[in-house]
């Protein structure tokens, strides 16, 4: 390695950020050790979990899973037997989301607050689905490996809950496996298993948790869709756009002192120090991205009665929702979650005849309604989706050339066989309650197994008994296809 390599990877400030979590786990386990300031949990008292995840950036799909997460464990331990603390992002954008839960604000800089937080409570459970990935940010993996490193360090409980693992740099991959080699992850699918398992973590199969999630009722999507100009009765084609060129986002202490200096690199700004990867090819590969939704989403409306509209599942996503709007022929409403709660948001996603979306929770939260998906991916996530709906044919790739030419033929089929893949879908459904309710099992044994005098509602062996309450569309298609 030459000097310059060597130098570049010591300034390296993901590098960095694993290095200071690095120190705060060891501080963490040596105040352990000698007993200093010991939050113990005893018989008779609630369990106390901080749920550390991606919440308050008005992410539709990571604040779903957590309202779910939520009231399974509420389930699983019993309501008066577990105090839980969600870690957000922002307390205004998390503001009246997870009731009866206290929320604390992580900074950018988040070491200090797992410092802070993590020795209060009697456990951890990782929220995230892109828990163990450095595809969006390795930073995101870092603080939830984290704080379940910090979990470990005293011997408390420490649970992936939902999670995906794909593709690390060397550096996280020690990290995860340094700080996680005593945590349970609970794997969305096989191959997340493999990867964890590779690095000596334990894993169970598990799901994604949204599967349960109730939205708003019916009148709040539609009156959602009318503000958008819906005008009540032409069917609606929704899409989901996003950037899916711009990852990872990583901090960068050069950028953000251009910025701070000279408001340089604004477009590629996440906030705080991180910044989003950019360049004059990955705009082309957007630019080829959008072209082909459009040319899509163009002719199938000269061809079908529909009202296009354009759904940000987060607040990133309008961006790409305004940069694919002027692409169409005719105006599309634009819904942002900015603007409306993941409730009023999945309602609205419900009432659509049909759904096209890069966006995984879009596809998830609009099944338990069977609308009729397909999906633009880029990454395993939707296209593992579609293979156990047994729709491998529904789903392209973002940096398909053809797509534009290869998405018609799938609209075409969304809206005149929508019978068939409404059927597909219910068939998938009652298999991923299964696996969400066996979630619950697999938690309440780990938390057995590290506090034995853990009180333990008696819910049978079903794992269906260990899911939290299902709206009317859920239960109508689980008593039809379980």
């Amino acid at each position: 390695m030459s000097l310059w390599d060597r130098v570049r990877d010591a300034l390296d400030p993901d590098r960095a950020l694993m290095l200071a979590t690095d120190a705060v786990i060891q501080a963490t386990a040596t105040r352990y050790a000698v007993g200093a300031d010991v939050e113990v949990w005893r018989p008779g008292r609630p369990l106390s979990l901080l749920l550390a995840g991606y919440v308050g950036t008005r992410n539709t799909g990571a604040d779903v899973r957590v309202e779910e997460m939520i009231r399974q464990l509420r389930v699983v331990l019993g309501e008066d037997n577990v105090e839980l603390n969600v870690l957000t992002n922002d307390l205004a954008r998390s503001a009246g989301y997870f009731r009866r839960c206290r929320q604390t604000y992580m900074p950018p800089a988040f070491p200090k607050v797992l410092l802070e937080q993590c020795p209060r409570h009697h456990g951890v459970v990782a929220c995230e689905g892109s828990m163990f990935k450095s595809k969006f940010s390795s930073a995101l993996t870092t603080f939830m490996a984290g704080a379940l490193g910090m979990a470990n360090a005293e011997g408390k409980l420490s649970v992936g809950f939902g999670a995906e693992a794909g593709q690390m740099t060397p550096d996280l991959q020690r990290f995860v496996e340094r700080s996680c080699r005593h945590s349970l992850v609970m794997c969305r699918n096989e191959p997340s298993r493999g990867v964890l398992e590779r690095l000596g973590v334990r894993t169970t199969l598990g799901t994604d948790t949204a599967w349960t999630f109730e939205p708003a009722p019916a009148a709040a999507g539609e009156a959602l869709l009318r503000a958008a100009g819906w005008d009540g009765e032409t069917p609606v084609l929704a899409v989901c756009p996003i950037n899916p060129f711009w990852w990872p986002v990583r901090p960068d202490l050069a950028k953000t002192a251009a910025y701070a200096l000279a408001g340089e690199h604004a477009d590629e700004r996440y906030k705080a120090f991180y910044f989003h990867s950019w360049d004059a090819d990955k705009q082309r590969a957007l630019d080829t991205y959008l072209d082909g939704l459009a040319e899509a989403v163009n002719a199938f409306a000269s061809e079908r009665r529909c009202w296009v509209v354009l759904i940000g599942m987060e607040t990133l996503d309008r961006r790409a929702c305004d940069a694919l709007a002027p692409r169409l022929s005719a105006p599309a409403g634009v819904i942002d979650s900015a603007d409306a709660s993941m409730y009023e948001l999945v309602s609205a996603l419900r009432r659509c005849r049909a759904l096209v979306s890069s966006r995984y929770h879009a596809i998830v939260t609009s099944m338990p309604a069977t609308v009729p998906s397909a999906g633009v991916t880029m990454d395993e996530r939707i296209r593992n989706l579609m293979h156990d709906r047994g729709h491998e044919d529904l789903y392209l790739e973002v940096d398909d050339p053809a797509l534009g030419e290869r998405l018609l033929p799938i609209l075409r089929r969304l809206w005149d066989d929508g019978d068939a893949v409404r059927a597909g879908i219910a068939r998938a459904l009652p298999r991923q309650l299964e696996l969400m309710g066996q979630m619950g099992i697999d938690f309440m044994d780990e938390a057995c197994r590290v506090y034995p005098d853990l009180p333990r509602p008696d819910l049978g062996p079903s794992p269906l008994a260990h899911l939290p309450s299902m709206g009317r569309e859920l239960q109508q298609t689980l008593e039809r296809y379980a």
